[in-house]
C-alpha cells in the first residue's frame, strides 16, 4: 500500500476534479497559467502540464489541499 496520496491518480483525473470542483475561472485565479485561463480545454491543459513540472506541481498540490 502506498503512502503516497496521488497513488492510482492520473493528472487527467485530478485535473477533471478541480475543473468540476472550482471551476475554469476559479482554476485559473487560483493557478496562474494560460491554459486555465485561455480558451481552456482538458485536452490543452493536459498537454502542457505533462511538459511543465512547476506547473503539474501546483495542480497537484491544489488537489491535495482540496480533497483533504
Amino acid at each position: 500500500m502506498s503512502n503516497d496520496p496521488l497513488h492510482g491518480k492520473t493528472l487527467e483525473m485530478i485535473l477533471v476534479y478541480l475543473v468540476e470542483f472550482y471551476g475554469w475561472d476559479k482554476l485559473g485565479t487560483l493557478i496562474r497559467i494560460n491554459c486555465f485561463t485561455d480558451n481552456p480545454s482538458i485536452s490543452s491543459s493536459l498537454k502542457f502540464l505533462r511538459k511543465t513540472d512547476w506547473a503539474r506541481k501546483k495542480v497537484e498540490d491544489l488537489y491535495l489541499k482540496t480533497n483533504t
